[in-house]
C-alpha cells in the first residue's frame, strides 16, 4: 500500500477536495492524508461541493505538514503554487507531483458565482485524481 501526502496552503480546499478524491479513486491501494503550511479549517463550502458529488470530507480536518514528518510517503502532490514554493524542508524519498489548481476559497461574486467556481475547481480536481490513481496506482 502506497502513503501520499496532499499538500495546499492551509489545507482547507483544495487539499482536502483532492484527498477525498484520492481515497475514493484509490480505495486499499493507498492511504491518503492532507496537510497545509498553515492550518485553516475544512472550508465548508469544500464540504457541500463534495457531498454534491457523494463524497463526504465533513470529518476531514486541517492538518498541518510537521504532524506526518515520521511518515514514509511515496508520493508528495502540492496542489497550489504557494505550498510548492513555501513549504518547509520535508525529509522524504518520496516522488514528488505538482498541480497547481485555483483557490476557490478566492472566488468573488454571488453566492451561487462562488459556489459554481467551487465546483469548477473540484471538477478540475476529481479529473486530475482519477488520472493520478490509474497512473500511479496500477494494480
Amino acid at each position: 500500500m502506497k502513503n501520499i501526502l496532499v499538500l495546499c496552503t492551509g489545507n482547507s480546499c483544495r487539499s482536502q477536495i483532492a484527498e477525498g478524491y484520492l481515497r475514493h479513486f484509490a480505495g486499499d491501494k493507498a492511504t491518503i492524508y492532507s496537510a497545509g503550511i498553515e492550518t485553516h479549517g475544512v472550508n465548508p463550502k469544500a464540504i457541500q461541493v463534495m457531498a454534491e458529488d457523494g463524497i463526504d470530507i465533513s470529518k476531514h480536518t486541517s492538518n498541518n505538514v510537521d504532524e506526518y514528518v515520521g511518515i514514509p510517503f511515496d508520493y508528495v502532490i502540492t496542489v497550489c503554487d504557494n505550498a510548492k514554493e513555501n513549504c518547509p524542508y520535508f525529509p522524504t524519498n518520496a516522488e514528488k507531483f505538482h498541480h497547481n489548481f485555483p483557490d476557490p476559497a478566492r472566488a468573488q461574486g454571488s453566492p451561487d458565482e462562488v459556489m459554481n467556481e467551487f465546483r469548477r475547481v473540484r471538477d478540475m480536481i476529481k479529473e486530475w485524481s482519477a488520472s493520478f490513481v490509474a497512473e500511479h496506482l496500477k494494480d
